[in-house]
């Protein structure tokens, strides 16, 4: 039996909905949630990203703008900028989009921006909320895989989740999540010994490494549930994910595909964040 497909797009679309009611009701009360982008430089993946969440705030009635600035843009401008942008009342959610030019400390950055603001949910202050299971802008991607497995009542509690990556923006914090909502979490990385040994006890597989087909239907164990986080475009420009699709769904119980599946979750919940940011403005 092949396994359930977790569509991320129809299930974004489904969130959207509702938070267009959400931000109607908000502007009655005369607050526009406001989203700020600011990109730098000529990243086409950047640019695509950031066109996608402006065409998303549309949707859903949030008011958004694009800061773009050149490569050159020297790290104490680009701090000046944020400073203006954490001061100004109407602005309630702040995004540098990454990468950012060699010059510039991402870190750095990261932590210049108001917490109350940091709708992308990197700032240290909401990382340190989130480890110690407080409320706070969860990062973007972990809360869609969260929302995802959710959607489908998938049991999370007691179960033994596997993440193959460790990056702070989704390895690490997706981990932590669902250590907060009471799983049994391993992770695994390009260091780990005997891959497989792990792959296959768990319950709940989540694959962040980036590398097309990197797992296969001997990594999985009868039943789990898959999230594919990958996005790798191939040679004859179509996108893959980090799990051989075909070969995973006939084992698994559940599965992501790529595309339509985690990428959508990512945008809905930055514009998640925006209406809570909002909210907490007038609070």
């Amino acid at each position: 039996m092949s396994a359930e497909i977790i569509n991320g797009k129809e299930l974004a679309q489904q969130l959207k909905d509702n938070m267009k009611n959400e931000v109607t009701e908000l502007r009655d009360k005369g607050i526009t949630p406001h989203l700020t982008v600011v990109l730098i430089g000529d990243n086409p993946a950047s640019k695509s990203y950031v066109k996608g969440k402006k065409k998303a705030s549309a949707e859903t009635g949030i008011s958004s703008d694009i800061i773009e600035l050149p490569d050159s843009t020297s790290e104490e401008k680009l701090l000046q900028l944020i400073s203006e942008l954490n001061n100004d009342p109407e602005v309630d959610g702040i995004l540098v989009q990454l990468p950012l030019p060699e010059h510039i400390a991402e870190q750095k950055v990261i932590e210049y921006i108001d917490p109350g603001k940091d709708v992308d949910g990197f700032h240290p202050v909401n990382i340190g909320r989130m480890m110690t299971g407080k409320d706070t802008f969860l990062p973007c991607t972990p809360f869609g895989i969260v929302t995802m497995l959710k959607s489908k009542n998938i049991a999370i509690s007691g179960q033994h989740v596997v993440v193959i990556g460790r990056s702070n923006i989704v390895g690490k914090p997706v981990g932590q999540l669902l250590l907060n909502e009471n799983a049994t979490v391993t992770y695994c990385h390009s260091k780990t010994k005997g891959l497989k040994q792990f792959t296959k006890m768990a319950d709940i597989l989540i694959v962040a490494v980036g590398i097309p087909g990197a797992i296969g239907a001997d990594h999985i164990k009868p039943g789990a549930a898959i999230i594919d986080v990958g996005i790798n475009r191939l040679a004859d420009g179509s996108l893959t994910g980090d799990v051989d699709f075909e070969e995973a769904k006939e084992v698994a119980s559940y599965i992501t595909p790529v595309p339509k599946g985690v990428g959508p979750m990512t945008i809905t919940m930055l514009l998640q964040n925006t209406i809570k940011a909002a909210k907490g403005r007038k609070a």
